[in-house]
């Protein structure tokens, strides 16, 4: 039976069409995510279906009894001038997550009323009946147990119990965002509608939700822009498509599923739009050539009605418009990038402007960066990773320890906020000064590359203090990819962008060939990009070899071993060493990885086979007969490319030799930094195979 039932649901915003023609049905136990590009909707649909604003045409049917709780992207206080929310501002935050059970609360209230009057001497069947059938409705919601539930759901978005008593004015935008979320899961509603649920959620409490959607006996209904969390708890996609006003296609399937359909009806819709034109164009010859000719132009006459029938087969305009973009490559830094030896961090105290002693977030950390490395930075929100990175790319100082940066290193930083944006500016200035001044180009030039990043003509001109998230995150974007840096330390860089800008990203980071310092709770982009994870526990840092994935499974492992932090022991040989006994037991052969890649390397001291040996090349041909084969310039790559293989090979075998020594594992962090050097090693053979296979292709 379907909780929800949505026909034909229409909207006007300004008296301009927003929606058009939504339908869609909703049961218990499915979880419908909401698909469109920024602007068609989303947000202004789930309003609509929570009845916060009101439905221009169509009809919505809710079934008899069913609850719907929204969460909303507004958190539950605004500044000083909300009306709104002014009467929240002194309210504890239990009190605000148990404001949502508004049944539940009614239900005691009727029970304490009814229990006084019985109390006082009330004993007829009518009054022991309403208490009977009060009792019955309490217990369907929990019974007395029900404020456990807020209690819990607090608990899994990271609140502790001190938090529960504190007024919400104490809290910030994301705390409080995160309340509101807590808040909507503890009504217990039939129905959730979820807007942005991801937004300032660690990845501990991004999985503990994924975990309690997924058990939840209720609809769901959602908006979000992290790709694994979309895969892991929607089972249905409603699409919102088209130019303006927006229509609704349902797909019976996961995200990943429906990612694969679109792809394919964008690839059918190329060929149905190739074919018409070559049909259309096919006319236009026909009419161009017989329309003067008295034997055919009764037959070109008619080719001009047919054309002129023709219902044109065309894209929708906004779907042009991506976000494509990759970074130039940069000058070759030192081997070395950073190096944090017994590094203290704090934060609070008199540096920071506060009274009372500092709160140390690090100590003792230990970290090593080397030149093309890509590093995720992961751990629970407050442990430090945003001062972190900002002591590495100077913008803070250490409390204690010796930091030392690399040759020839340029550092391109992204901050969370964008507050780096228009630092050192007049108030008022437009995207287009802000670009000019952060990157030194003419007018013309500043304009070319903020059209890259979808600010072209009057949007240039937009003041920076009107731009939202989103687009304050893509000048950001554009001011990195002109600096020219060698090292790019990120921090959250997907915060606001749609999946498409999510996946321009990820690919210009991935082909990145400098090294990379990321903070994100985006999974799909650790897992894209990544190459080792550094992990902040226990106020230490961890070094896990490989991606993210390898860092799951390490951690899982641990807990499922019953430990609860690297720190509490040496981590597993496979999250730190996996390459030591593999370096040591290669006595100079190149990693399997590699050997893999290379395909017909014998030995492991000797020199690369040469790449006929697995790899077609052209042989030269006498006579005057010209070559089938690549022309000389294309074989002259070639060889370049080999002898770039053998450089990097040899490289690797040298390392590897030097690896053999016990010394370059005798500790965690000397273990790490060889670790690091051998990655870096791994990855520029495998570049250099790379480069040579598409010369190849």
């Amino acid at each position: 039976m379907a909780l929800l039932i949505a026909s034909d649901l229409r909207k006007d915003i300004a008296g301009q069409p927003l929606l058009g023609g939504v339908s869609f049905k909703l049961e218990r136990r499915e979880r419908l995510t909401i698909a469109g590009r920024n602007g068609a909707g989303k947000t202004t649909l789930l309003r609509m279906l929570a009845g916060e604003t009101s439905i221009d045409g169509g009809e919505l049917s809710v079934a008899k009894g069913v609850r719907i709780a929204l969460h909303d992207q507004r958190p539950p206080i605004g500044d000083q001038w909300d009306r709104r929310s002014a009467g929240r501002r002194g309210m504890a935050l239990r009190e605000y997550l148990l404001s949502g059970c508004v049944e539940e609360l009614q239900i005691e209230a009727q029970l304490a009323q009814l229990e006084t009057k019985m109390a006082s001497g009330a004993s007829d069947e009518q009054t022991l009946a309403r208490y009977a059938r009060a009792q019955a409705r309490l217990e369907t919601r929990g019974g007395y147990l029900w404020r456990n539930r807020a209690s819990a759901m607090a608990h899994g978005l990271g609140f502790r119990d001190a938090d529960l008593d504190r007024a919400l004015s104490t809290f910030s935008g994301g705390q409080l965002t995160r309340a509101s979320l807590a808040r909507a899961l503890a009504t217990g509603a039939d129905v959730l509608l979820l807007d942005e649920p991801t937004n300032h959620l660690d990845i501990e409490s991004l999985e503990w939700l994924e975990q309690t959607l997924v058990d939840l006996d209720a609809a769901v209904l959602l908006v979000a822009h992290d790709r694994w969390f979309l895969e892991a708890v929607g089972t249905a996609v409603l699409e919102l498509y088209g130019p303006q006003p927006t229509r609704a296609r349902f797909f019976a399937g996961t995200w990943h599923q429906w990612r694969r359909e679109q792809a394919a009806r964008e690839i059918a819709l190329g060929k149905a739009i190739d074919k018409q034109q070559a049909e259309i164009a096919r006319m236009e010859r026909f009419i161009e050539r017989f329309r003067y000719k008295a034997t055919k132009a009764k037959q070109a006459q008619s080719r001009v009605k047919a054309l002129a029938k023709i219902e044109r087969i065309e894209r929708d305009p906004a779907d042009a418009k991506g976000l494509e973009f990759q970074f130039a490559k940069p000058e070759r830094s030192g081997r070395v990038i950073f190096e944090l030896l017994d590094g203290r961090i704090e934060v609070g105290g008199p540096a920071d402007g506060a009274d009372g002693d500092p709160i140390a977030l690090l100590d003792h950390a230990e970290l090593w960066l080397e030149r093309g490395e890509h590093v995720s930075l992961v751990g629970p929100n407050g442990v430090g990773k945003t001062t972190l990175i900002q002591t590495l790319a100077g913008r803070r100082a250490l409390a204690a320890g010796k930091l030392s940066t690399g040759h020839n290193v340029k550092v391109g930083y992204l901050s969370q906020h964008a507050e780096e944006l228009g630092a050192g500016g007049p108030a008022g200035q437009s995207v287009l000064e802000v670009a000019q001044r952060a990157t030194g180009m003419t007018p013309g030039k500043a304009r070319a590359l903020l059209g890259r990043f979808l600010f072209s003509g009057e949007e240039a001109e937009k003041p920076l203090s009107g731009l939202s998230g989103g687009e304050r995150r893509r000048l950001s974007l554009a001011v990195l990819v002109q600096s020219a840096a060698n090292v790019l330390i990120l921090d959250e860089p997907t915060n606001h962008l749609d999946l498409e800008s999510r996946e321009a990203l990820e690919d210009a980071l991935r082909a990145f060939p400098g090294a990379l310092l990321l903070v994100s709770h985006d999974r799909a982009l650790l897992d894209a990009v990544g190459t080792r994870t550094i992990a902040v526990e226990e106020r230490a840092l961890h070094s896990y070899t490989g991606g993210w994935p390898e860092y799951v499974r390490v951690r899982d492992e641990r807990r499922a071993g019953g430990a609860t932090g690297a720190a509490r022991g040496p981590l597993p040989a496979a999250s730190v060493n996996s390459s030591a006994s593999h370096a040591r037991a290669a006595d100079g052969a190149a990693s399997d990885g590699v050997r893999a890649r290379a395909g017909a390397r014998a030995g492991g001291g000797g020199r690369a086979a040469d790449a006929t040996d697995t790899l077609p090349v052209a042989p030269k041909q006498k006579g005057k007969a010209k070559a089938k084969g690549p022309s000389k310039n294309r074989v002259s790559a070639q060889q370049k490319a080999e002898q770039e293989i053998e450089a990097a090979e040899g490289a690797l075998r040298a390392l590897e030799a030097e690896l053999t020594d016990p010394a370059a594992w005798a500790t965690r962090y000397e273990a790490a930094k060889s670790e690091a050097r051998h990655t870096a090693a791994t990855r520029a053979v495998e570049a250099a195979y790379a480069r040579l296979e598409a010369l190849v292709d």
